[in-house]
C-alpha cells in the first residue's frame, strides 16, 4: 500500500523500488521470526520420537531450510530473477501445502469424540482422499510454475514443435506417475487393513482361523506381485508418453528374461515350486512344519523361499526347491501318547479307572477343556519289561497344545497313583543270603568287582 501511494505522491520509480526493497526486508524479518517462533504441534513430539527420519531432520533443520528459502526469495525478487523466484516459492510451498492438507483431512475424516486408531493402517477412504489432494496440489504447483515462467501449457499442447511435444510428454508422464501411485497406495492400504484384521486368528481349529491364516500367507505375496506390475506398467506408460518407443524395450526385456532364466535355473525352480506349494496349501503363516532337516514356525514368504523360526530361536530361510515333503504339525488335531511304567503288583483295573477319571477332570477344566478333542484314556498294557509293566494312554488335542496338557497329565497321574497305592517301577538290585553279615559281605564283594572296572573305564 505504501509503495502504491508513491505514484500520486510523485515518487520516482527508483524511489518506489528503494522503499519496496526496504519494506521487503521488514517482511523477511517478520517471516523469519514467524518460522523460528512457530509453536510445535501437540502430536509432533510423538511423531519425532517414533520416526527416525524426523528424528534425524528435526525442527532445527526444517527452520533453517525455510529461512534460507525466504532469504533467497527476497534476493531473487531484488535482482529480478523471477524464474528462480517462482521455482523456490513452489519448492517451499508445496511440501507445506501437502502437510497442511494431510492434517486437515485427518481432522475432517475423524468425527469429534471418535477414537483414532494408533499404529494401525489408515482407512482406504482416507488414503484415497489424501493421495487425490496430494496429486491435485502437485499438478497445481506445476501450473503455477508454468504461469510464473510464462509458459502457456494449453498452447504447447496444441503445437507440433519439439518443445511442445516435450512439454506435453512431461505433463502426461507426471499425470501417469501420480495415477499409478494413487492406485498402488489405495490397493496397498486395502491389503494392509486385511492383514491387520487377520492378525488375530481367533479360536484355533476353526474355519475363520484357517481363512485368516490363508490371508496372512497369500496377501503379502500378492502385494509384492501387484507392486511389480503397477511399477512396470506405470514406467512403460510414462516412457511412452515421453515419446520413447517401448516396443524394443519390451522385446529386449523378453530376451534378457530368457537369458536370465537359462542362467538362473535354480531361481526359476524355486519360483515354480513356490507356486505349486501355494496352490496345494501345505502350510500357512503361523503353522509349525518340518521339511527335511528344517523345522519351525512359518513367519513369512518371499517369491522363492519360506522363512522358518525354530522353537529355540534360529531362523531358516529355505528355498522352495529344497523343501520336499512337508510335515505340518499345526493342522486340525494331534494325538499324544503317554507311556507309564508301574510295578508288577499294581492293580491295572484301578490304574485304568484313575486315568479315565483324570481325562474327565480335564474335560471339565475351563482352560484345558476346550483344547481337548478326545479325552485321556488308557489303551492297555503296552509291554512287559524286566522290572515294570508299561501301560499306554492317549488323548487327542488341538495342534501345539498337547505339551501343556501332557505336563499337567503327568502331574495328575503321579498324584492319583500315589494316593491309591500304585507304585511307579524303577530299576532295583536285590541280594539274597543266609544272614545280614553274609548279605553285607556279598554287597562288599560286588562293590570291589565294580570299582576296578570303573577305574579302568571298562
Amino acid at each position: 500500500m505504501i509503495v502504491g501511494f508513491g505514484v500520486p505522491l510523485g515518487y520516482t520509480l527508483e524511489g518506489r523500488q528503494l522503499v519496496a526493497y526496504a519494506l521487503g526486508l521488514v517482511l523477511v524479518a517478520i517471516a523469519l521470526d514467524a518460522v523460528w517462533r512457530r509453536p510445535a504441534a501437540l502430536h509432533e513430539d510423538d511423531e519425532v520420537s517414533s520416526s527416525p527420519v524426523r528424528h534425524r531432520f528435526g525442527r532445527g533443520t526444517a527452520n533453517t531450510a525455510l529461512s534460507i528459502g525466504i532469504v533467497l526469495l527476497w534476493v531473487f525478487w531484488v535482482i529480478h530473477a523471477m524464474a528462480s523466484f517462482w521455482l523456490v516459492l513452489v519448492a517451499m510451498a508445496l511440501p507445506l501445502a501437502i502437510s497442511i492438507a494431510r492434517r486437515a483431512l485427518d481432522n475432517l475424516l475423524h468425527r469429534p469424540g471418535s477414537p483414532r486408531t494408533v499404529g494401525g493402517p489408515p482407512s482406504v477412504l482416507a488414503v484415497c482422499v489424501e493421495r487425490g489432494v496430494r496429486a491435485a496440489l502437485i499438478l497445481g504447483a506445476v501450473a503455477v510454475l508454468a504461469w510464473g515462467w510464462g509458459i502457456d501449457l494449453a498452447s504447447y499442447n496444441d503445437q507440433e514443435t519439439r518443445v511442445g511435444r516435450i512439454a506435453d510428454g512431461v505433463l502426461s508422464a507426471v499425470a501417469i506417475v501420480l495415477i499409478a501411485e494413487f492406485l498402488w497406495q489405495a490397493v496397498k492400504t486395502a491389503i494392509d487393513r486385511k492383514l491387520a484384521e487377520a492378525v488375530d486368528a481367533g479360536h484355533p481349529n476353526t474355519d475363520e482361523a484357517r481363512r485368516r491364516a490363508r490371508l496372512r500367507t497369500l496377501l503379502p505375496i500378492f502385494r509384492n506381485i501387484l507392486f511389480v506390475v503397477v511399477a512396470a506398467v506405470g514406467a512403460m506408460t510414462a516412457l511412452s508418453a515421453l515419446g520413447v518407443q517401448i516396443g524394443p524395450l519390451i522385446a529386449g526385456a523378453g530376451i534378457i528374461g530368457i537369458a536370465i532364466g537359462f542362467g538362473a535355473q535354480t531361481f526359476a525352480r524355486d519360483v515354480i515350486a513356490g507356486m505349486f506349494y501355494l496352490m496345494d496349501d501345505p502350510f500357512r503363516v503361523g503353522e509349525y512344519i518340518q521339511a527335511g532337516r528344517y523345522k519351525g514356525t512359518v513367519e513369512s514368504f518371499s517369491i522363492r523361499s519360506v522363512r522358518l523360526r525354530h522353537h529355540r530361536g534360529p531362523v531358516f530361510t529355505v528355498p522352495f526347491n529344497l523343501l520336499g515333503a512337508v510335515e505340518n504339525m499345526s493342522r486340525d488335531w494331534v494325538i499324544d501318547k503317554i507311556a507309564i511304567g508301574i510295578t508288577y503288583d499294581s492293580d491295572l483295573a484301578l490304574a485304568k479307572k484313575l486315568i479315565k477319571q483324570i481325562g474327565l477332570d480335564f474335560a471339565k477344566d475351563p482352560e484345558l477343556g476346550p483344547l481337548i478333542i478326545e479325552p485321556l484314556k488308557m489303551q492297555g498294557v503296552d509291554g512287559l519289561g524286566d522290572y515294570s509293566v508299561t501301560i499306554r494312554a492317549k488323548m487327542m488335542t488341538l495342534p501345539g497344545e498337547q505339551f501343556v496338557i501332557r505336563r499337567q497329565a503327568y502331574a495328575m497321574i503321579k498324584k492319583a497313583f500315589d494316593e491309591n497305592g500304585i507304585k511307579f517301577a524303577f530299576p532295583t538290585v536285590q541280594v539274597a543270603g543266609e544272614s545280614e553279615v553274609a548279605t553285607a559281605a556279598v554287597a562288599q564283594r560286588g562293590l570291589e568287582l565294580i570299582r576296578p572296572q570303573a577305574a579302568t573305564g571298562e
